[in-house]
C-alpha cells in the first residue's frame, strides 16, 4: 500500500467516526428530551408554586398577628407569584441558552 492510500483510509475513518459520534449524541439527546421536558415542566411548576404558598402562609400569619385595612395574604400571595415567575423565567432562559449552545456545537 502506498502512503496516500493509508492517508485516505485514515481520513475516511476519522470522518466516519465523527459522523457516528454526532449520531450517537443526537440519539442520547432525543431520548433525554422527553424526561428533560417533564423535569423542566415540574421544576417550573415548583418554582412558581412554592413562593406562592410561602407568601400566602406568611400573609395569613401577618393578617392574624397585625391586622390592617388591606389583606396581607393577597399582598404576599401576589409577591410570591411574581417571585416564582421570575425564578421560572430565569431557569427557562438558562436552559434555553444551554440547549442552543449544544445545537451550535453539534453543527460545527
Amino acid at each position: 500500500m502506498e502512503s496516500t492510500d493509508i492517508n485516505n483510509e485514515n481520513m475516511f475513518s476519522r470522518q466516519v467516526a465523527k459522523k457516528e459520534k454526532r449520531k450517537l449524541k443526537a440519539l442520547r439527546e432525543n431520548k433525554r428530551s422527553i424526561w428533560f421536558g417533564l423535569g423542566m415542566f415540574g421544576m417550573v411548576g415548583w418554582s412558581v408554586s412554592i413562593p406562592v404558598l410561602l407568601g400566602a402562609a406568611f400573609g395569613m400569619w401577618l393578617d392574624k398577628t397585625y391586622p390592617q385595612s388591606f389583606s396581607w395574604t393577597i399582598t404576599f400571595l401576589m409577591l410570591g407569584l411574581i417571585l416564582g415567575c421570575l425564578i421560572a423565567w430565569h431557569w427557562i432562559t438558562k436552559e434555553d441558552k444551554e440547549m442552543n449552545q449544544n445545537k451550535d456545537e453539534n453543527n460545527e
